[in-house]
Formats: structure tokens, sequence, C-alpha cells
């Protein structure tokens, strides 16, 4: 949040809104190398990364304006010839793939911290089309051993 255009941090708006969510090891290894990039920078720079500095801050360890951001994001996208996505719209591709893998719905919830499952559904189910073939499929995959004997052999008309 900004005031006066500096960055505030303030508590979340509901202590849900307060967790933990696991990076990949990919992610993991990103956020490592992006460290240690800054470590060379604040040590030509004279200075050094203090515990209380952001993983992403600008050279001094201080919080990134949000315009700085998006428009970094901005270039990037253009250079990669990606038009039409803005920074937030991460946050939904994120969602978007995991629901097409197969995430279970209540994972993708605890990631994004929706509220509910319903408020998940109701905006990322839809990028899920054939579910209930799947489902029925999978249903298919257990049901041979409840079904009765008859149903199981070809017809024979004795």
């Amino acid at each position: 949040m900004l005031r006066n255009k500096q960055p505030v941090f303030a508590p979340p708006k509901t202590p849900k809104s307060r967790r933990s969510v696991a990076l990949s090891p990919i992610a993991v290894e990103a956020v490592r190398q992006h460290h240690s990039e800054r470590e060379v920078v604040c040590e030509s720079l004279g200075t050094a990364i203090s515990g209380g500095d952001l993983v992403f801050g600008d050279v001094h360890g201080s919080p990134l304006s949000p315009s700085t951001v998006s428009h970094a994001f901005g270039d990037i996208c253009k250079k990669s010839g990606i038009s039409g996505i803005r920074f937030h719209d991460l946050r939904h591709t994120h969602a978007t793939l995991l629901m097409k893998q197969g995430t279970s719905p209540k994972v993708v919830q605890e990631r994004l911290g929706h509220s509910s499952i319903s408020v998940t559904l109701d905006i990322y189910s839809h990028v899920v089309p054939g579910m209930q073939e799947l489902a029925a499929l999978q249903f298919d995959a257990v049901i041979p051993v409840f079904t009765p004997v008859y149903l199981q052999r070809p017809y024979r008309g004795t």
C-alpha cells in the first residue's frame, strides 16, 4: 500500500491472509540466485544486505515502487513479444495453470488466500473443461470391482 507515494507496511486484512506458500525448487533457486547477485551489487556499492532488507528491493534494501515493478514487467513483456498482460495477471496465470494440471481447488484456494473455495471455483472452474468427463473416467477406473459379473463379460445370448 502507498501513502503519500511511500510504501507502507500494514497487517493483512484478515488473520487468514498471513500464510505460508510453498515455492517450487526452481523458484527457490531463482530467489537464491537473485540474493547472490544482490550481494555482489551491494558489495560493489560498499553496502551490505541487512536482515531487515526485502528480498526484492532497491540497492539499499528499501521497497520498490509499485510503478517501478509494473514498468519493468511491461518492458520484459514487450521485449518478449507479449502484450496486454499486467503484473497482477501473473497471479491469475498461476491459478489457471494449477487448475488445468488438476491441482486440488482447495490447494489453489489456499495459495491465493481466497476466503472460501467457492470464490476460487467461481473464478477458475471454467478453465478446466471436461471435469465431468474426467470424473466419469475416474469412476470407471474403480467401478469394475463392483460391476456384476454379467456386465464384465460379453453377452453370448444363451
